[in-house]
């Protein structure tokens, strides 16, 4: 990273990186108290299409992580910007929770069963068999197939749960239809975050705890990289990726006197 421009904008994944189960990685919240009082713009970015930004701000808090909504990215978000470009004004029959349905709302879109444009499929813990009966029969009738985000697992204190790809793995079976995934890795949310938070590629760093999608994502977008290991990916995994972070370190903690 030194041979390349200050750093002036920081993206970091939430989960893994940041928080681990809920708790809050060693060095996290220094972290976010050191990118707070350098000035230097931030945003948290997750795939996690369950919460809004105001509640996953809630739930950091908790952890004793003060990160404000406004500095919290989702996939939600990004789909909903991504389908308000699209088609403005549009209709979806949406399989997720309120983080997905409110960001679609907020957009401007009307949620329906009845003749929707899209089928949007996120994250849920409640994902039903008639949902899923629905959202095929919609597809074959001519919506287009949306999906969040392309994690097949998700972390819980009990194990891993199915997440958005396996589900969408399924309708695809029955439809013969692949969804267009806005989440990471796709760089589409990538450089909707640099928007946000008004950043160039050159002098922005994002941090991740995978390389199959952080780590991707990141340098598809034309990013630095930072992998942490406090996640998913292990440090005899890297080598078996075609691509390389530009910089690995065992935990947010390392990366806080490089705020400057």
């Amino acid at each position: 990273m030194s041979e390349r421009k200050p750093i002036e904008c920081w993206l970091s994944d939430m989960d893994g990186v940041l928080v681990h189960e809920g708790r809050p990685v060693p060095g996290a919240s220094e972290f976010i108290r050191r990118l707070s009082a350098s000035g230097k713009r931030f945003l948290v970015l997750t795939n996690n299409s369950i919460y809004t930004p105001r509640d996953l701000a809630a739930r950091l808090a908790a952890a004793g992580l003060d990160v404000p909504a406004p500095s919290i990215w989702t996939s939600a978000l990004a789909t909903a910007q991504f389908l308000d470009d699209q088609r403005p004004g549009g209709s979806a029959y949406v399989i997720g929770e309120a983080g997905l349905t409110t960001a679609l709302h907020e957009a401007g879109y009307v949620l329906t069963d009845i003749d929707p444009d899209y089928v949007v499929l996120g994250e849920t813990r409640t994902y039903s068999f008639s949902q899923i009966t629905k959202a095929i029969r919609l597809i074959e009738a001519g919506a287009r197939f949306i999906a969040t985000n392309p994690d097949p697992i998700g972390p819980s204190h009990e194990g891993s749960l199915p997440a958005c790809g396996a589900v969408a793995a399924m309708i695809s079976k029955g439809t013969g239809v692949a969804p267009y995934f806005v989440g990471k890795p796709n760089p589409l949310m990538m450089r909707s975050a640099l928007n946000r938070v008004e950043g160039h590629s050159e002098t922005t760093v994002m941090i991740g705890d995978r390389m199959d999608t952080d780590v991707l994502a990141g340098m598809e977008a034309g990013l630095q990289t930072v992998l942490v290991l406090t996640g998913v990916t292990r440090r005899e995994e890297i080598d078996r990726f075609p691509y390389q972070p530009s910089r690995v370190v065992p935990s947010i903690a390392d990366l806080i006197d490089t705020i400057h």
